[in-house]
């Protein structure tokens, strides 16, 4: 026998993958740019340094050997120019006046920053000054000022925000596709959707949240059409029969005494059944607003049972009307809306249970609860529709129409909110030709 359990409260998921909050990605996108900035800085100055250094050591060291040549009487005789142009050096030579003595090598570009030494000698009791200049072109990072190497430091901080902007607002992208999707959004579309990123965060978590909103209302939304549509049908028919009896009534009623009593009977039975629906539409309206009133209070289930079970008697004599109750069953809950609830399964099987079939109540303790079940031998319901019996409207096959059984659709829409709203779950089981059980259980306190 298929079944089918609708629970109404379901535990949220609690495997969800790991994510990195955005504070978190931002801390380490920007620790790590300007470490790398820090680390650049430093380590192309230390190496600046050490070239700078070991240039001046080296130049240093060559114009002390020439100042020695050249300062020793008993010095052999050697060759300055030569040993300028094989070092790539410019020695000059000025005396006391300033003006130069003597030069080796090939003089340098004056227009480029070169490294130089200056030593003072003692020539054979006159006093001159020796300039050593290195040849070799400064670079960029040995020609770099304090001050430029500041600017150098504020570029490549610039960069790392730049950089750092930019990354942030690739991780940004949900917030303007959700700006755009909400623009773009209206009550003739919503059918749009923001792609989900592939990062774990927050942003990823906010756009499921916006497209889960979106399902939401755009499921509401349908539903809402569709209730209204559907309601109208539901009216229209009662409305059509009223007015077409109402004509009838006119033109005859006045002179056939049995077209008026049934003009006037099917009247009143439309009018009844167009009151019973417009009531379960107001009822629901009340519950989708959540503005129906439940009232808690502890009651025995097995005397609400009962009390069911003696009214459907009372009314229907057609079916064999059973009940099994075990004593002392209490709830904490709205009695009138559970019995709502009870009496609308107990009337679905009425109207489905061919004459002299048997429909049973019962009430028994269950876990935590109570078990409230309404079992019959009726026509049953087939495998294809009994997911959809709790849909508003919904109607079956042929065999449980409106026309055959004057049912709206709505009783067990009625039912599942109830339940619902009281915290249990209703499990059906069905098979054409077989019956249909149908259990509800409630916690004995409300949630």
């Amino acid at each position: 026998m298929k079944n089918i359990e609708l629970p109404f409260r379901r535990r949220r998921g609690a495997g969800r993958p790991a994510r990195f909050s955005i504070a978190f990605k931002t801390s380490v996108l920007y620790t790590v740019l300007f470490s790398l900035v820090f680390a650049v800085s430093v380590g192309w100055m230390a190496w600046t340094l050490a070239a700078r250094t070991e240039r001046f050591q080296k130049l240093d060291r060559m114009s002390a050997f020439l100042a020695e040549r050249l300062t020793r009487p008993d010095a052999a005789p050697f060759d300055f120019d030569s040993f300028a142009r094989a070092n790539n050096l410019y020695v000059e030579i000025r005396g006391r006046a300033g003006k130069p003595a003597a030069s080796y090598g090939l003089r340098p570009d004056a227009a480029k920053r070169h490294n130089e030494a200056v030593r003072r000698l003692d020539l054979r009791g006159a006093q001159a000054l020796m300039r050593v200049v290195d040849r070799e072109n400064l670079g960029f990072a040995d020609s770099l000022t304090p001050a430029g190497f500041l600017v150098f430091l504020v570029l490549m901080v610039v960069l790392a925000a730049c950089f750092g902007a930019f990354r942030m607002r690739k991780m940004m992208r949900p917030v303007y596709d959700m700006t755009r999707t909400a623009r773009s959004i209206s009550a003739s579309d919503l059918s749009r959707r923001i792609d989900t990123v592939r990062s774990h965060d927050e942003l990823k978590e906010l756009a499921e949240t916006f497209n889960g909103m979106l399902d939401r209302l755009q499921k509401a939304y349908e539903q809402q059409n569709r209730f209204v549509s559907d309601a109208s049908h539901e009216l229209r028919t009662p409305l059509s029969v009223i007015s077409g009896y109402a004509n009838l009534l006119r033109r005859w009623g006045g002179e056939d005494r049995d077209v008026r009593n049934e003009s006037i009977g099917k009247i009143v039975e439309e009018a009844d059944g167009m009151q019973r629906l417009v009531e379960r539409l107001l009822f629901l309206a009340r519950a989708d607003k959540q503005a129906q009133p439940v009232h808690w209070q502890q009651f025995c289930a097995g005397d609400m049972v009962r009390e069911v079970a003696a009214e459907t008697k009372m009314i229907d004599g057609s079916h064999t009307i059973r009940e099994s109750v075990e004593p002392d069953v209490f709830l904490t809950a709205d009695p009138a809306l559970v019995k709502q609830a009870v009496r609308a399964v107990v009337e679905n099987s009425v109207k489905y249970t061919p004459a002299a079939g048997t429909i049973e109540l019962s009430c028994r303790r269950a876990a935590c609860g109570a078990e409230l079940a309404v079992s019959d031998t009726g026509i049953g319901i087939s495998e294809k529709d009994l997911p959809h019996i709790f849909d508003r409207f919904y109607k079956a096959d042929a065999s449980r129409t409106r026309e055959r059984k004057g049912s709206s659709g709505l009783g067990l829409s009625i039912v599942k909110w109830i339940v619902e709203r009281h915290g249990g779950k209703i499990q059906v089981e069905s098979r054409p030709g077989c019956g249909t059980k149908t259990k509800i259980f409630l916690p004995d306190r409300p949630e």
